[in-house]
């Protein structure tokens, strides 16, 4: 059976296994050390949840083809949604296998709700309760990724990218700093606008693409709400989401799941719009047409094909996105 995403704040079951999960995946050293992973910095272990940071890093630093300069292989082009669908189906799957529980799904932050909250509400929403994300902090000192130095069991940032981009191997507590550079987070009215394109992307298929789908709801047009959308949030938390390595903070996964809603509500209601560009396209748009191999770095390609019709493996709550 699929498993079924929930809204984070109103199902407890989904909000505990999540929680439960990802802590278990982060004490989980089966894995290589950073030393292994050619990042720099002291030789320490890197957990299966570390993996995950490491994979999303690499894939921002991997330009499609090399001298494009702008997409990488999971952003700034039409391949961000596909794939970003397949990092949370492998997340997912991580999640069911250590809670053994076929059914888990992950569950997604409805950040646009949270929007329609005024300035000074946003930072108090039940997201960074205690029993849930926790605050901001530099580092985070509430909730169930708190750092406490003299507890080696609580949540530790073992892998991040510095302020040039490059990762390397550290040993501190999460970092988060609401609403520095941004005030608020999107709300229903930006996630209704992205809806309402027919095109899911369209030349120049790069953060410079208007009419489209993909580059709204990833947040670079249009440009006089810029940050928009999915980039908006990651700006709004701050801290630790910032960088390549953004999944060191669970609350990654909660934005991605609901950006991955938004576009499965987009495919609801434009059934009759492709996936773009298909493969006839120029081979200048390598990784991002419909045929080519996502960055998996995985034995078994997978395509953006591939991930249009992922029912096998989840469905959602509801796809009323605002």
């Amino acid at each position: 059976m699929a498993a079924i995403r929930r809204n984070i704040l109103t199902d407890e079951t989904a909000r505990k296994n999540y929680l439960q999960g990802v802590k278990l995946l982060k004490q989980e050293q089966l894995g290589p050390t950073t030393t292994d992973l050619s990042i720099p910095g002291p030789a320490v272990q890197v957990s299966t949840y570390d993996l995950f940071v490491w994979w999303h890093h690499v894939a921002m630093d991997t330009f499609t083809p090399p001298a494009q300069g702008d997409r990488n292989a999971a952003h700034r082009g039409p391949v961000f949604l596909p794939w970003h669908r397949f990092m949370l189906i492998l997340l997912e799957l991580q999640l069911q296998r250590v809670l053994n529980d076929p059914e888990a799904g992950l569950p997604y932050w409805d950040w646009a709700a949270d929007g329609q909250l005024s300035v000074g509400d946003q930072p108090d929403s039940p997201i960074w309760a205690e029993d849930c994300m926790g605050a901001d902090g530099s580092p985070i000192t509430t909730g169930p990724f708190a750092f406490d130095t003299n507890d080696p069991s609580s949540w530790r940032v073992r892998v991040a990218a510095n302020v040039q981009g490059q990762l390397r191997a550290t040993n501190r507590g999460l970092r988060r700093a609401f609403g520095q550079s941004v005030d608020t987070l999107p709300d229903q009215n930006d996630v209704a606008a992205a809806l309402d394109l027919s095109d899911y992307d369209t030349s120049p298929w790069s953060t410079e693409s208007e009419p489209s789908f993909r580059n709204q709801v990833e947040g670079w047009r249009p440009l006089q709400s810029a940050p928009g959308l999915h980039n908006r949030v990651h700006v709004w938390v701050g801290g630790d989401m910032l960088p390549s390595s953004s999944p060191n903070d669970p609350v990654f996964y909660l934005n991605h799941c609901n950006e991955d809603r938004i576009w499965a509500a987009w495919q609801q209601q434009h059934p009759d719009s492709p996936y773009l560009p298909d493969q006839t396209a120029s081979e200048e748009l390598r990784g991002h047409r419909i045929d080519d191999d996502l960055l998996s770095l995985l034995t078994n390609p997978t395509t953006p094909r591939q991930m249009l019709n992922p029912g096998d493996f989840y469905t959602y709550d509801t796809l009323q996105v605002f």
